[in-house]
C-alpha cells in the first residue's frame, strides 16, 4: 500500500476520497469529527503542493439530486477546520469540476457536490470512474469508512490513476493488522449498523480471534429475531 508521502505531490492535482458523512440537521453539523480526522492528510496535501479536489458522498440520495444532502455546508466546515478556503462546486465531473485543474494553485482545495447524486458512483460504472480520474493526475483513498465498498469513487478511479493511502486510512490499517495478528487479550469484538448481510464474512472471521462478540445497533434485531424475540417494527 503506497502512502501519500512516497507521492510527488507538487503542482499535481490530488483527486482526494474522504468519508466526510456527517451527522447533519437542518444544514448544521451536529458532529464534525469525521472532518478533523482527515486534517492531517489535507494539510499534508497543502504543505507539498497539491491541488486538491476532494470527493465525498453524504447520505444515500440514490442518485438522484437532493438539496438537503448536498455537501455544501461540508465543504464550509472544512474551510473552518482548515483555517484555509475550500471551493465549493454543484457539480461532480462536468465542466465546473473539469475547469479546477485550472481554477486551482498550487496547495489549494476545491470540494465536489455529493458524488452519490450520479447514480454511477455505487453502480462503479467505469466511464463514470474514467470521469473522475480524468480531474487529476493522483488518487489518494483517505475514506477507510467507505474503503470496503466497490463504488467508482473507492475502487473503480484507482483503476486509472496512481494511487496512494491518506493518513488516516494508513493509520485504521495498521491498528487493524495489529488487532488481527497479535491482539491483547481479553479481545473483543463491537459491531453495530443496520444489516448483517454486508457484514457475515467479517462476523465469521472474527469469531476465531475474539473472546467475546457483542451486537448492537438495528443488526441486533436480526440476531434477536433469529432467537425468536419479538422485535415490533425494528428494522430486520
Amino acid at each position: 500500500m503506497q502512502s501519500i508521502t512516497e507521492c510527488a505531490l507538487q503542482g499535481t492535482t490530488v483527486l482526494l476520497r474522504v468519508d466526510f458523512n456527517v451527522p447533519m440537521e437542518n444544514g448544521v453539523i451536529l458532529d464534525d469529527r469525521r472532518i478533523a480526522s482527515a486534517l492531517p492528510t489535507l494539510t499534508y496535501l497543502h504543505e507539498h503542493g497539491a491541488k486538491t479536489i476532494i470527493v465525498t458522498h453524504f447520505g444515500r440520495p440514490k442518485g438522484t439530486q437532493d438539496p438537503a444532502l448536498s455537501t455544501r455546508p461540508i465543504a464550509v466546515r472544512t474551510s473552518e477546520l482548515l483555517h484555509l478556503p475550500v471551493l465549493w462546486t454543484a457539480d461532480i465531473v462536468g465542466p465546473e469540476a473539469q475547469s479546477l485543474r485550472s481554477v486551482l494553485h498550487d496547495g489549494q482545495f476545491a470540494m465536489l457536490e455529493n458524488v452519490r447524486f450520479d447514480a454511477r458512483e455505487e453502480a462503479n460504472d467505469s466511464a463514470f470512474a474514467k470521469e473522475l480520474a480524468a480531474l487529476a493526475d493522483v488518487y489518494c483513498n483517505d475514506a477507510f469508512g467507505a474503503a470496503h465498498r466497490a463504488h467508482a469513487s473507492t475502487a473503480g478511479v484507482a483503476a486509472y490513476l496512481p494511487s496512494c493511502a491518506g493518513f488516516l486510512l494508513a493509520q485504521e490499517i495498521r491498528v487493524l493488522t495489529s488487532l488481527m495478528t497479535t491482539p491483547e487479550h481479553p479481545f473483543i469484538a463491537l459491531l453495530g449498523g443496520a444489516k448483517v448481510s454486508s457484514k457475515i464474512g467479517v462476523l465469521e472471521s472474527l469469531l476465531h480471534r475474539v473472546d467475546a462478540m457483542w451486537v448492537g445497533g438495528a443488526m441486533a434485531c436480526t440476531f434477536l429475531k433469529a432467537q425468536g424475540y419479538g422485535v415490533g417494527t425494528s428494522l430486520v
